[in-house]
């Protein structure tokens, strides 16, 4: 018998694949595949707000990249692709929390660095109130101001780093007080300016938004007889501002000195330092921290000091008396940072006409 007869004999035909099991396969590999680019290269991302006006606005959708510093494995696995963490006005999880795995980053190209624009989740829902892992709380984008070991101070409005000034971003905006000759200012100027009138105080004073960048063309017009920012007094305690404690009598605008906790770095416990890093130590580092009597026990066992695991980082909104930011919650730490926005890939604005919606300015526009 010919050989090639004896391979015909043995071989049977090959089964073809129906239409619904080759749409089904295709369907499999477009969700696998998306949802490791997803999760390993980079993510859409929707600016909600307006706390990094004017660097990015309301309506932006933005590309966060995620290689940049490092892929963060996902630390709550089982989860619906492509959906927030809860849907529905009834908060509806989309996730199943019964596996949790530990925080691991794969390798970046490179560090977060001073003047970034980070995605990160927010660390306020950290707090045993809101019972979710860090992968799944909600997504947040503010700009590094501080990195770990860094010193961070706020005066009079202006960040201070080491004590050094901090670079300011160029469409930074921040509230002041104007005072004019009782004219009006005209809305097509505003727009120009891209500022925004806060509050008209009486006839010739008002509070206005302006950005960096137009202040010095602002001052010049013949009608503006005096511009000064608006701040909070030094000495003047915000209780909503970190740390919450009337021992550091902080607001927005007078904040520090305080240290960003570094992975490696101790620090003596006192009263002041657990002030200061107790929720770190507790909340994020998952420590239990008992103190009384001017003791402290970690785990059950009395501590002198304490090492950091983590690093830790600090961030805030550009539009800085409209942001909710770390001057309220305190410093950022690694394992809920998620990626860095690279560019503005498209924007809409809510409020325009339907021809005048799209802001085609913005479109495919690198973030800085």
């Amino acid at each position: 018998m010919p050989i090639s007869n004896l391979f015909k004999r043995n071989s049977s035909p090959k089964e073809k694949k129906s239409k619904t099991r080759d749409w089904f396969d295709a369907i499999l590999f477009a969700l696998v595949a998306s949802t490791l680019v997803r999760g390993l290269l980079f993510s859409a991302y929707a600016i909600p707000s307006g706390s990094m006006e004017g660097t990015l606005l309301t309506g932006d959708y933005l590309f966060v990249s995620k290689i940049n510093y490092g892929p963060r494995m996902p630390m709550t696995p089982v989860a619906v692709p492509f959906l927030e963490s809860t849907i529905t006005s009834n908060n509806i999880k989309t996730y199943w929390d019964g596996i949790k795995l530990p925080y691991f980053r794969l390798p970046g190209l490179s560090e977060i660095k001073k003047g970034d624009v980070v995605v990160f989740n927010k660390p306020e829902e950290a707090d045993p109130a809101y019972d979710r892992p860090v992968d799944v709380r909600t997504n947040l984008i503010k700009r590094c101001q501080a990195t770990p070991g860094d010193e961070l101070r706020i005066i009079n409005g202006r960040v201070f780093i080491n004590g050094k000034p901090a670079i300011e971003a160029p469409d930074q905006q921040t509230s002041y007080q104007v005072i004019t000759d009782g004219s009006t200012l005209n809305p097509k100027l505003l727009q120009e300016l891209r500022m925004e009138v806060l509050q008209q105080m009486n006839d010739t004073a008002l509070i206005v938004n302006i950005p960096n960048q137009s202040l010095s063309a602002f001052k010049q017009y013949s009608n503006i007889k005096k511009v000064v920012q608006v701040n909070d007094p030094a000495g003047q305690m915000d209780a909503e501002v970190f740390p919450h404690n009337s021992k550091f009598a902080w607001n927005i605008d007078n904040f520090g000195p305080l240290m960003m906790p570094k992975r490696g770095m101790t620090i003596a416990l006192n009263d002041s330092t657990m002030t200061l890093y107790r929720r770190a130590i507790e909340l994020y580092e998952g420590n239990r921290v008992q103190a009384s009597n001017g003791k402290v026990f970690i785990n059950g066992k009395l501590a002198s000091q304490y090492t950091f695991k983590m690093n830790y980082y600090w961030m805030m909104g550009d539009n800085r008396h409209n942001s909710l930011d770390s001057r309220y919650w305190g410093y950022v730490p690694e394992d809920h940072i998620v990626g860095k926005a690279m560019i503005t890939w498209f924007s809409t604005d809510s409020s325009a006409t339907l021809l005048n919606k799209v802001r085609w300015n913005r479109i495919m526009k690198p973030i800085r």
